[in-house]
């Protein structure tokens, strides 16, 4: 799905630019480019940042409890 319609990102290309590190959509403009221009795709953005450091979280938390569970 194409994001930031400005620079032609698409959402695979601003989730990268999240899981590499970037952890607001300045970072993000920054990574990649969108969110550059017109600031229109900025809620996408912030939603995408949202869902995967949510994600990421989850995962975190998941693998945590494994290596606890495995441990025990």
């Amino acid at each position: 799905m194409l994001v930031c319609h400005c620079n032609g990102v698409s959402d695979k290309t601003v989730r990268r630019a999240v899981r590499q590190g970037a952890q607001s959509a300045a970072e993000v403009g920054r990574a990649c480019g969108a969110g550059t221009c017109c600031q229109g795709c900025g809620p996408t953005i912030n939603r995408i940042i949202r869902h995967e450091s949510h994600r990421q979280a989850n995962t975190s938390v998941s693998t945590v409890d494994s290596l606890a569970t495995s441990t025990s």
